[in-house]
């Protein structure tokens, strides 16, 4: 599909992952991008999203609006989680579908993954057991995406996609400590801990736990390749095909923030899903994607964007 000349609405384009996806896609040419804003078009109310289809007219949708968290967030509240996913996803499809869009992106998680899997995750085994406990609810919601995209697919001949991203990070991420996720929630921890020249540094649960991270970039360009090049109804994992332990990233974030303190593990905490860590071999045959951010250096950028962003702030407020 050659995007130039498509009108484009990025659902949560002034997001975390939505702005990186916009610049993206500016960087092809495109121009007529549409990015709703909560305040006039609540996704979670059907006029809302009819307004939407009626005043955008898109000829592709990508569909980054979420409501998303850390495990903290995903225990405080799973019934948000889960409805607001679930009606935005089910609405914004079942407009599209009406409007005679060309192609529909529904962007999933590696939440929606059994909680114990086989490692590398393989997309053929997303149906093989629930999701790990503390973020069933936000996970099956955005599987539900997949669902409907397929059933859609079948009935009504509808192009959907389905992207399933590991975590992301890097600059523009959510650092609020009630709800952020793990690598932005240890770097505020780490930077204020050299500012305070506090002695230690608590982080949840044992440190044992697996991830897979993925610099928000290389995300975006995933997203943008799958828009242009992918039409199966297979989903598609997004990542940078590698592990590291809970325990080693806050080792490698404390030396990048130049924390020489004491790393606690809290294991009242949870650990949340045992590992991840993606198959990514399906991406890169089927529309050419591979990571290119060393995950050092994209710390260190998300590192450096968020004390900029810190400073700035003081400044502001002093």
């Amino acid at each position: 599909m050659e995007l130039t000349d498509k009108r484009i609405v990025v659902t949560g384009g002034s997001g975390f992952v939505g702005r990186h996806v916009v610049a993206a896609l500016e960087r092809r040419g495109c121009r007529a991008i549409v990015v709703p804003r909560k305040a006039r078009y609540d996704l979670t109310r059907e006029p809302d999203v009819e307004r939407l289809f009626t005043d955008a007219a898109p000829d592709v949708v990508i569909h980054l609006a979420a409501v998303v968290g850390g495990i903290g967030a995903n225990r405080e509240w799973p019934g948000r989680f889960f409805y607001e996913n679930v009606m935005m996803g089910a609405m914004t499809m079942e407009q599209a579908r009406l409007a005679g869009v060309e192609k529909f992106v529904g962007i999933g998680t590696i939440c929606a993954y059994p909680k114990v899997a086989r490692v590398p995750f393989l997309e053929s085994d997303l149906w093989n057991g629930y999701p790990e406990e503390t973020n069933a609810p936000y996970g099956i919601a955005k599987k539900m995406l997949l669902v409907q995209g397929r059933a859609y697919r079948e009935q009504y001949g509808f192009n959907a996609i389905h992207l399933l991203p590991v975590n992301l990070y890097g600059p523009h991420d959510n650092f609020d400590p009630r709800s952020s996720h793990v690598i932005p929630a240890l770097i505020r921890k780490c930077v204020d801990a050299v500012d305070t020249s506090a002695a230690e540094v608590v982080c949840w649960g044992t440190g044992d736990a697996t991830r897979e991270f993925l610099y928000v970039e290389d995300c975006a360009e995933a997203i943008v390749l799958a828009t242009e090049r992918y039409e199966s109804a297979e989903p598609v994992n997004i990542g940078a095909g590698f592990e590291i332990s809970i325990r080693d990233l806050a080792g490698l974030i404390a030396t990048r923030t130049g924390f020489t303190g004491r790393l606690v593990f809290d294991r009242t905490k949870p650990d949340g899903q045992p590992r991840r860590s993606l198959d990514v071999t399906r991406a890169r045959d089927a529309f050419g994607f591979s990571a290119t951010t060393d995950f050092s250096e994209g710390l260190a950028r998300t590192i450096e964007w968020y004390k900029a962003e810190r400073a700035a702030t003081r400044a502001g407020i002093a």
